[in-house]
């Protein structure tokens, strides 16, 4: 696969349903897991995200723990800069097809690439 890179318009990593991603605990400080279920709106997606838009409104001041970038896998999930690429469209494509399903358009565009 490519290089990683955000999908404009997918939204799936705002699907933030803690019943979706049990092991929380283990990649977020007691203090950013508190602000991760502050943002968990009552159908499990963020309440910062514009189903209609497709976007997140508050992107340019999003948390940490909504930053795709090597400094931030690495304090969370122990992910080397030299694993980051990989492990990311790995994320991605997990929590693409968790949301929308495979096959979907969704899916397809981020493949493609």
């Amino acid at each position: 696969m490519g290089k990683w890179r955000c999908m404009e318009g997918c939204g799936a990593c705002c699907n933030l349903d803690p019943r979706e991603r049990p092991d929380l605990d283990s990649y977020l400080s007691p203090e950013n897991l508190e602000l991760y279920m502050s943002m968990v709106g009552e159908n499990g997606w963020c309440i910062n995200y514009d189903h209609d838009m497709r976007k997140c409104t508050i992107y340019e001041d999003r948390p940490s723990f909504c930053r795709v970038k090597p400094e931030t896998f690495l304090e969370m999930f122990g992910i080397e800069e030299e694993e980051f690429n990989d492990f990311a469209i790995d994320c991605c494509v997990q929590q693409i097809e968790g949301v929308y399903g495979n096959p979907s358009e969704e899916l397809e565009t981020y493949m493609a690439g």
